[in-house]
């Protein structure tokens, strides 16, 4: 399915290092946020309270929410958890003030709303568990990056590996950096959204990293940018389409989903945006100053699939 027709490639590599340059700039800012004003980060990692309660009906969470931030508590989670009746709390540490007055305060705000509230399970969750956490998302985050890397280098060459591995953790960094910067709040629902971001970017750098290939057996004349612009141009459709698609579905989780989808879905939003852009004009352009050239990706001998008087000849996908 193709709705856009482009004739003519374009020369994206003409403009890599001025597009690299503002690239390397949003990084730098979003390294400098990340260090001086650090993630906001939830419950999860930092240790609070957590409650479980039920209804007797389908449980109203935005009024819950609205309830519980009321008593000071404007970072609140609140979500359903099992059934629509039950809903779970996830409380900040307060000073001076102890998981068991925090329930019984909460509990207390929660029953003067529906006295048919219950009570299920409270408990502390000590900033120990927060540690094991991001412990295990660093993990996560590094085995990602390292099969990343094997599986490109055993598809492509390794120049590709770098060059995919630089575009990503640039996406992920700058990912971090507005949730520093605008203080949103870092949930594991926005670590499991920097990592989906992960193999998502990754998926448009094979698209193109493979049309690379493909361009540099069928058009035996054209230098390596020539070839890089050619292989963009031609996924340019592609892209417009896949990308297109994903983002409204993530637009309605950010709009339609609630407070429990929205940083998830802020996060996919940022990561997408900055994944098509990482994929042109970081990862492609890195793979072009590492030195990538035909016989890195083509086999001697090889037969030739296309006309080379034609360096636009098949241009379109």
């Amino acid at each position: 399915m193709e709705f856009f027709r482009i004739k003519r490639d374009i020369p994206f590599m003409k403009y890599a290092l001025v597009l690299n340059a503002i690239s390397f700039i949003t990084f730098a800012l979003a390294v400098f946020f990340l260090v001086t004003r650090g993630l906001h980060l939830s419950v999860e990692f930092t240790g609070g309270t957590v409650m479980e309660v039920a209804y007797t009906q389908t449980a109203d969470t935005a009024k819950v929410r609205e309830t519980v931030a009321s008593l000071g508590y404007p970072d609140v989670t609140v979500q359903n958890f099992g059934t629509s009746r039950d809903v779970m709390i996830r409380l900040p540490v307060q000073k001076g003030v102890t998981s068991a007055q925090q329930s019984e305060q909460v509990l207390a705000a929660l029953k003067a709303q529906d006295d048919s509230v219950v009570l299920r399970r409270t408990e502390f969750v000590g900033p120990q568990v927060g540690e094991e956490l991001v412990h295990g998302g660093l993990m996560a985050l590094g085995m990602v990056v390292l099969g990343i890397v094997i599986y490109l280098a055993l598809r492509f060459e390794w120049k590709f590996g770098v060059a995919a591995i630089i575009a990503n953790l640039h996406d992920v960094v700058i990912i971090l950096g507005f949730f520093a910067f605008f203080q949103w709040e870092f949930s594991l629902s926005v670590l499991a959204g920097v990592l989906a971001v992960l193999g998502y970017s990754v998926n448009e750098s094979v698209v193109i990293f493979d049309r690379i290939r493909e361009t540099f057996r069928k058009f035996r004349k054209l230098n390596t940018h020539e070839v890089i612009d050619h292989a963009i141009t031609s996924t340019m459709s592609r892209t417009i389409i896949t990308h297109a698609s994903t983002e409204a579905m993530v637009l309605s989780m950010f709009f339609f989903g609630g407070p429990s989808l929205h940083n998830f879905a802020l996060a996919l939003t940022i990561g997408i945006l900055f994944g098509i852009y990482s994929s042109v004009f970081v990862a492609a352009a890195i793979a072009m100053w590492l030195g990538v050239k035909r016989e890195d990706l083509v086999k001697a001998g090889s037969k030739r699939e296309g006309d080379p008087d034609d360096p636009n000849a098949g241009a379109v996908v």
